[in-house]
């Protein structure tokens, strides 16, 4: 099959290492790719975010099935404009993105559809946020009412840094301020057709910069999968993963179709493990990064023939993936600098001494060839990933790979899944 894969960071590159390990020869494009991705598959030089650009391009190359990553080309629209031309998508229409492209849709669809969250209040200006913040208290939870790559959000103790945090925001469509909910976090991504969903196995990130969860927020700064702490007061991953079903996903998808918008794509649910229950945090409208790094390496079905049954709608004619029994995990590397100010431009050695090691692989998230070499061009660079048949392994893997690479200032965590048996 001719698959096109939208997107540029290590999500992308774990996606098309997926694809690649199929049995199947598939001929995938990216755009627009990264220097990791560019060693693997054909990149071609298009606008992700250009609806009227990418449908051109995939029904000129009789491209069979498009896989939207990142979610800037869902809120653009581009989902749209290829459904209108017949070309199967994974990745939901501009209204359904909304449920990440706007927190306060989110919560609207959430009451609707009588899916369990925390409370929360929209704000347009300082005083209804300063009045939000007295209402729900310490800690206080504020979040970009829009994208923001997964950095539009603070959770502090501190009132006057979640005005200052909120003021940053509000001229681009307020923010959201929510009651501070407490408990372990699980990242649940879900197949959707707009009709039948189709779980896979949950995950859980490490989002705070430095170890021990200290420092500020990230796009996430590693991952670990599967979660065997799910199987004491939660009845195993198995029940989980029914119970969030249920409760959380259907009720969600029929509440969207109901409405005329019908979420065709990966529907992302945040979760949090309350004394209460089950609570969303957010929805995502995509794959997750770096939860997808974890998750794909250990599904058993081929993602092609998944990704098409949901762009097809024909999920429901698809058993529910499994998993292997192996554990996955994955380290960030990021520049010096990130997130505020990262620095870019500097040299990356020692990737193919790292990926030499067993079990490891590495998604690039952003690199490029300079004249003498890799170099970094972001603030996440790339990913270690390790699997292992257990966590022990899989750390002592990623961790060895890690020491392989150099890059000047780079940062990690030391901590990924270190408490995990």
């Amino acid at each position: 099959m001719r698959i096109l894969v939208l997107g540029s960071g290590a999500r992308e590159h774990a996606i098309i290492t997926s694809l690649r390990s199929e049995g199947e020869a598939h001929e995938i494009f990216a755009a627009p790719g990264n220097a990791g991705i560019a060693q693997d598959v054909t990149v071609v030089a298009l606008d992700p975010n250009d609806p009227v650009a990418v449908a051109s391009f995939a029904q000129t190359e009789s491209i069979g099935l498009v896989v939207i990553g990142p979610e800037a080309p869902l809120v653009a629209g581009v989902a749209d404009a290829l459904r209108e031309r017949g070309i199967p998508t994974f990745g939901p229409g501009k209204a359904a993105a909304q449920l990440e492209g706007s927190k306060a849709f989110a919560k609207r669809i959430m009451q609707a559809a009588g899916v369990p969250t925390g409370r929360a209040t929209h704000a347009a200006t300082l005083d209804e946020v300063a009045a939000a913040l007295d209402e729900f208290g310490a800690p206080h939870v504020v979040k970009a009412d829009g994208l923001a790559a997964g950095k539009g959000v603070i959770v502090t103790d501190d009132r006057e840094a979640a005005l200052a945090h909120a003021a940053e925001y509000l001229g681009t469509g307020g923010v959201l301020v929510e009651e501070f909910l407490s408990g372990p976090e699980v990242s649940l991504f879900f197949l959707s057709d707009g009709d039948t969903v189709r779980a896979l196995s949950p995950a859980q990130d490490f989002k705070r910069l430095r170890d021990g969860d200290e420092g500020p927020n990230t796009g996430g700064m590693g991952a670990y999968s599967p979660l065997p702490w799910l199987d004491e007061g939660w009845g195993g991953e198995a029940a989980f993963v029914e119970q969030v079903t249920r409760e959380v996903a259907e009720p969600v998808i029929r509440q969207l179709d109901a409405e005329g918008t019908p979420f065709i794509g990966l529907l992302y649910a945040g979760l949090i493990l309350t004394e209460r229950g089950v609570r969303v945090i957010e929805f995502n409208a995509r794959f997750g990064d770096p939860e997808t790094q974890v998750v794909l390496p250990r599904l058993v079905e081929p993602l092609s023939g998944l990704l098409l049954a949901a762009a097809s709608g024909n999920l429901e004619d698809v058993a529910q993936p499994t998993f292997h029994d192996t554990a996955a995990v994955t380290v960030v590397l990021a520049s010096e600098g990130y997130p505020a100010a990262p620095q870019v431009g500097r040299a990356i050695t020692g990737t193919d001494a790292a990926a030499s090691i067993e079990g490891v692989h590495l998604a690039h998230a952003a690199t490029a060839h300079g004249p003498e070499g890799l170099v970094a061009t972001g603030g996440r660079v790339l990913n270690v990933v390790a699997t292992g048949e257990n966590f022990a392994q899989a750390r002592a893997r990623a961790y060895e790979a890690l020491l392989r690479i150099t890059l000047e200032g780079g940062q990690f965590r030391t901590d990924i899944a270190a408490s995990v048996g």
